[in-house]
């Protein structure tokens, strides 16, 4: 049986998947706070549910809706939630595809922090900026 937080975060991802972004969110507690590294166009620090939404959009108007995340692998510790994806997109009839690691952590229930790490993070940069 899988640990409460990893099914909470799956619930979530599978909701994304289908287009479902309210419930996805609904996992996210108000003042979640959302971190994507780099120097493209999606990086920065999102600190609301309504700038998690904004980050949604953006990442959907960018790869004309073709933004995916498949899991590979969710591991939990406790408050800690760990999933292993490879992401992939187009843009500009361009395909891309990358691993990913992202780092939950959730409190009560719901997601409070997120953080993600790319597999090649220049690259990933320069998908997003074409």
């Amino acid at each position: 049986m899988s640990h409460p937080n990893a099914e909470i975060i799956r619930r979530a991802y599978a909701a994304f998947a289908k287009g479902d972004v309210a419930s996805a969110v609904a996992a996210f507690a108000g003042d979640v706070t959302w971190h994507v590294p780099g120097r493209g166009p999606l990086a920065g620090d999102y600190g609301s549910i309504e700038e998690v939404l904004g980050f949604f959009s953006k990442t959907m108007e960018l790869s004309q809706g073709t933004f995916r995340i498949d899991i590979d692998e969710v591991l939990t510790s406790g408050e800690l939630v760990v999933v292993l994806c490879t992401v992939s997109a187009k843009r500009n009839g361009r395909p891309w595809s990358s691993p990913e690691v992202h780092v939950w952590r959730l409190a009560g229930g719901k997601a409070r922090e997120f953080r993600e790490f790319q597999g090649d993070q220049q690259t990933e940069d320069e998908f997003w900026s074409s």
